[in-house]
């Protein structure tokens, strides 16, 4: 499985590669983002809030919703209790596009994340054109300096960076960068195994002035109060709602609530 973030990671690059040659030769844009939405305030609300993805596919988990309507999704997941949206826009991988996460947006109040292996300045510019509020940078993918490159570059952007750690030296280094919210990923991406317990553990690690968000293998109404007793501000939750018949109704059940 090494060899699959290798190849997304590659793939990713020549995509980089190929633009920066293409939009050299295109007029500058003059689109007009939207205002950005508060994603650290969404997520510093009293209890332990969700961060609800919306994705069709992913390589670990196969065929999820790939039907998905991301502007009757997003309102769904809003009115069960999301406080805020992660989009995948990798199409390869997870069948996502950039253009789900202008629907999603448009459709809700909530602050919107990009998720997706982002590995360029010039990139969160473009995340925030889209009308993302936050960023997703992976650690296991970006070298010392370029991390720290991508969360200032996403700070001029107006954005958020979430940076994603598995593992206590991943954790380190997005202490280190100055992440204003870390993801911890109970998902590594080498072996795609997942391992919450020890994902969890690593929560007392996260500087109480930043914000943490457990990823991955949450599942259950169980697996969210554990995530809550370990003193996450937050958990990021895709795949047990997009494999539901009623996304909306198993965010609800998570969170211990009435199905909306």
């Amino acid at each position: 499985m090494r060899d699959l973030l290798r190849s997304i990671v590659a793939d990713k690059r020549a995509a980089l590669a190929s633009r920066r040659t293409s939009e050299a030769r295109l007029p500058r844009s003059d689109f007009d983002p939207p205002p950005p939405r508060d994603f650290l305030a969404a997520l510093r609300s009293p209890g332990v809030q969700v961060v609800a993805e919306i994705k069709r596919r992913s390589p670990s988990a196969g065929r999820l919703r790939e039907a998905l309507d991301p502007a009757v999704l997003a309102p769904a997941l809003e009115a069960a209790g999301a406080a805020a949206l992660s989009v995948l826009t990798d199409g390869p991988r997870f069948g996502g596009s950039p253009e789900d996460l202008v629907a999603a947006r448009a459709a809700t109040r909530l602050p919107v994340l990009r998720k997706d292996f982002l590995l360029d300045p010039c990139e969160m510019r473009e995340s925030r054109q889209l009308g993302a509020d936050a960023v997703l940078l992976i650690v296991q993918i970006l070298g010392p300096g370029q991390l720290g490159e991508l969360v200032a570059a996403a700070a001029e952007a107006g954005l958020v960076a979430v940076v994603e750690a598995h593992g206590v030296v991943d954790l380190h280094r997005a202490i280190d960068c100055g992440a204003p919210v870390i993801g911890i990923n109970s998902r590594d991406l080498d072996t795609l195994e997942v391992d919450l317990p020890s994902a969890l553990r690593l929560a007392a690690l996260v500087p109480t002035a930043r914000v943490a968000i457990a990823e991955s293998g949450i599942r259950t109404r169980g697996d969210a109060l554990a995530v809550a007793r370990s003193g996450f501000d937050a958990m990021l939750v895709g795949e047990a709602l997009m494999r539901e018949a009623s996304p909306a109704a198993a965010l609800a059940r998570l969170l211990g609530r009435d199905a909306p």
